[in-house]
């Protein structure tokens, strides 16, 4: 379990870690909210995307080691009463990209969405536990 706790860790890049400590929850708030966890050898990544159509607003693509996610969201309802007319409009581009395990593929992975949250699986490649030392026998020449 340590290992998957490192992995996790180390895939934050410093720059990310600055933004968020100096920019705060704005830096989240332009983007894409996420959860990430993994479950039975797969990171599963769960993006908030509601209101939006799956088929014609997201775009979910790996590429050089990262998930990269994409949304267009635009809304418009108007109301028209007797003496006026009121219009409201929402609209957007988002993106979030995340660093994925190394040796991850896009052989594998699957995408859902449900009821506002897009889901995607992504499966992780086992790993060689990569001893930190090795004692090395001397034999005598």
């Amino acid at each position: 379990m340590s290992d998957l706790t490192r992995w996790f860790d180390s895939r934050r890049s410093p720059f990310e870690l600055f933004q968020r400590m100096f920019e705060g929850e704005e830096v989240a708030s332009t983007g894409i909210k996420v959860e990430e966890l993994v479950d039975d050898g797969k990171l599963v990544v769960r993006a908030e995307l509601p209101g939006i159509d799956p088929e014609r607003d997201v775009d979910v693509s790996i590429s050089e080691g990262q998930l990269r996610i994409e949304a267009h969201r635009e809304e418009r309802q108007e109301e028209k009463e007797k003496g006026g007319y009121r219009t409201e409009f929402r609209y957007g581009s988002f993106t979030r990209t995340l660093k994925l395990p190394e040796g991850a593929s896009a052989d594998d992975v699957t995408a859902t969405y449900t009821d506002g949250v897009l889901e995607v699986r992504v499966p992780i490649p086992e790993q060689k536990s990569a001893r930190l030392s090795n004692k090395i026998e001397v034999k005598r020449g």
